[in-house]
């Protein structure tokens, strides 16, 4: 089987969030599963100069945008055991950044055309294209409307991933002629209008013949309105091809007795050593050294969408009476980075605020923390907690998306469950989850049980990467 995954971020050779931690991860994980998948991306300016230098020229050919023609190079690289594929083109590409242009309705319609219309120069005539996200959601659009007809292109069959439905590349309705090209007939019919704008992902939606999203979870949520982003009747119209299957990361990379940022390097044979990198932890911070003091950690965007609102209405009730300490680091809005920053200075023996971003730093709280806190009000998938069972910190967290698929509460009288876990979007309930955990950390053998528990979870691409295969098989039948 062929699969041609279309993406617009990658790991290791580009990155801003989870997109490109997946795009990284799973064509590796279908690779060895026999599978012959590749990824295809752009050539920005950005990929580092190593990568840069190791690529192959493919092709060169035009791609039409709308009534003018564009050049499109396509280079080859293979890394890990996976080609990847780059789409060039320096106007669109050699750029500081990778989104946010005020061009990018035609940066990434030029980028999902020039997708379909490279596979001859390229020689490699996939049985599936899984594009992911608003930035490839066209590919599904031009396959069936330019490509219709061409027996090359008639039997590829289309997966469409969601990511974060959030985020659906909308644009003025005008882009339809003198951008895309297409008619307006495919507006007029709702295929691609939303709300008197063009929406990328909506025509993904519509066209593809399979639709996933990143969690079993988020595929039932993004049916209701509270979740679905105004697309939730869409959705529900499309249930039968709709499919959740949960991401992994890749523990080759995420993996305590390997890590080279951690202090002491550990497995789940050895967590005394997890305690020695917490006291190394609270000695670069600055805090209180104490191999019995609960450290909890927090590694995020500061935004609203990861409950920081329920934080910030229980976090002085927990540091005034319970004896632990909390490690923060991320950025984001500047009305949460300054609140954490004054909770730091409201308990400086007991808070480290660090509003930046470090891998370094990053690593060593999820491997020298003892609980890991992700209190999210929606979360497509989410990797913290996933990093975090990894490293044997025990994660708590909402029941929502990502989240609910692969953190199960722990039962003390049954010794299952990895984690802990509460329901409702409601400050009050976060508290009792934290102060049960801080309480059951008291007994040794009870937190050494849900830590074991934690590590042995299946957070691998592995048994995604076959559901994956299952999938595609269903669709070429």
């Amino acid at each position: 089987m062929k699969v041609l995954y279309v993406v617009s971020e990658a790991v290791p050779f580009i990155k801003t969030g989870g997109l490109a931690d997946v795009a990284g991860s799973l064509p590796k994980a279908l690779v060895a599963e026999g599978i012959d998948a590749r990824v295809i991306l752009p050539k920005y300016s950005n990929i580092p100069e190593e990568y840069r230098n190791q690529m192959e020229h493919v092709a060169d050919i035009t791609v039409p945008v709308s009534w003018r023609q564009k050049y499109a190079g396509v280079e080859k690289l293979v890394y890990d055991g996976v080609t990847y594929y780059f789409v060039d083109n320096e106007e669109y590409f050699r750029r500081d950044g990778m989104y946010g242009y005020g061009d990018d309705a035609e940066r990434f319609s030029f980028f999902s055309r020039a997708v379909l219309n490279l596979l001859p120069a390229m020689d490699f005539w996939p049985d599936v294209i899984n594009s992911n996200d608003w930035h490839a959601a066209l590919v599904n659009v031009f396959l069936k409307l330019e490509h219709n007809g061409d027996e090359r292109y008639e039997n590829i069959k289309t997966v469409f991933s969601i990511h974060n439905l959030k985020y659906q590349g909308i644009f003025d309705k005008n882009i339809m002629g003198d951008v895309l090209g297409l008619d307006w007939q495919y507006f007029n019919n709702g295929d691609l209008e939303f709300h008197d704008c063009v929406n990328f992902m909506k025509g993904g939606i519509v066209y593809a013949d399979m639709i996933t999203t990143v969690s079993r979870t988020y595929a039932e949520e993004i049916q209701y309105e509270f979740y679905g982003e105004q697309m939730d009747g869409l959705l529900r119209s499309r249930r039968d091809s709709l499919r959740g299957i949960v991401n992994g990361i890749d523990v080759d990379v995420y993996n305590p007795a390997t890590d080279k940022y951690l202090f002491e390097n550990f497995d789940i044979n050895s967590l005394a050593k997890k305690l020695e990198n917490k006291v190394r932890l609270q000695e670069q911070l600055g805090l209180p050294q104490g191999r019995n003091i609960p450290l909890i950690g927090m590694v995020s965007r500061l935004v609203e969408a990861k409950g920081l609102n329920l934080i910030i209405r229980i976090m002085d009730e927990i540091l005034t009476h319970e004896e632990c300490q909390f490690v923060l680091l991320g950025t984001g809005d500047k009305v949460f980075e300054d609140w954490f920053k004054d909770l730091q200075w409201r308990y400086p023996t007991k808070v480290s605020t660090n509003i930046y971003f470090s891998n370094e730093l990053a690593q060593r709280i999820y491997g020298s923390s003892d609980i890991f806190l992700m209190p999210s009000i929606y979360e497509p998938c989410g990797i913290g907690q996933m990093i975090a069972l990894r490293y044997g910190t025990v994660p708590i967290v909402r029941e929502t998306g990502g989240l609910k698929d692969t953190v199960k509460a722990y039962n003390k009288y049954e010794a299952t469950g990895n984690g802990y876990t509460f329901s409702d979007i409601n400050a009050h309930d976060l508290m009792y989850t934290i102060k049960r955990a801080l309480t059951e950390y008291e007994s040794i053998g009870l937190w050494s049980q849900i830590q074991t528990n934690a590590m042995k979870s299946d957070c691998s691409w592995k048994r995604s990467a076959k559901e994956y295969i299952d999938m595609y098989n269903q669709l070429i039948g």
